[in-house]
């Protein structure tokens, strides 16, 4: 049952990041790319948390799971944000963070082997410098860039804003309570890519 609920988490957000990735065609809003992005990253993640509760986690699973979404999926959020707000300049900075985040999710050596079928704890297996420094970091940073621009137009779009605050605090806790368990963290996932989805659109 838990294996099915990170799988139906997996296809409702991949389902999410394809249509924000269809208005982004029509629109060719950058925004919308990065948002987009941000959800294809949280749908990974939850593949990898699916594929964990289904066979049992090895070290493929659980750095595909950390990189999207432990190290991209806030950060393309942020990008986003600023992004709405006209900062182009954040684009070859989240380009360069993405590329060097991939490197340090699939080559950074595990400090212990992954096995079992609960989720694996970052800090059992990364060692603090650099994979958990940088995403301690780049999580701050795009977090803080989403709750900034949305509080700060949240007046002109109130529904829109408080659906993507929704969404990332969601996110943030269904991360943090790793005592959830894998259905736990599924739902949490689900939940908060509908949410940021509604807000995404809300907003556009």
């Amino acid at each position: 049952m838990e294996a099915l609920l990170a799988f139906a988490a997996a296809l409702v957000t991949l389902r999410l990041a394809g249509r924000l990735a269809t208005r982004w065609r029509e629109r060719r809003s950058p925004h919308l790319a990065a948002w987009s992005a941000a959800l294809a990253a949280y749908a990974i993640a939850s593949g990898a948390l699916a594929a964990g509760a289904a066979a049992g986690w090895n070290e493929a699973a659980f750095r595909v799971y950390y990189l999207g979404g432990g190290l991209l999926t806030a950060p393309l959020l942020g990008a986003g944000s600023l992004l709405l707000a006209g900062r182009r300049a954040v684009v070859p900075v989240v380009l360069v963070y993405a590329g060097v985040a991939s490197g340090v999710a699939l080559a950074e050596p595990l400090a212990a082997p992954v096995s079992g079928t609960e989720i694996p704890e970052a800090q059992r297996h990364f060692d603090l410098f650099p994979a958990r420094v940088l995403a301690i970091a780049a999580n701050t940073a795009g977090t803080l860039a989403v709750v900034v621009v949305a509080a700060a137009t949240i007046r002109r779009r109130p529904v829109g804003n408080a659906l993507i605050l929704a969404g990332v605090s969601v996110a943030a806790v269904g991360s943090a309570l790793f005592g959830l368990g894998v259905a736990g963290t599924a739902a949490s996932l689900a939940i908060a890519a509908i949410l940021l989805y509604a807000g995404f659109v809300a907003r556009r």
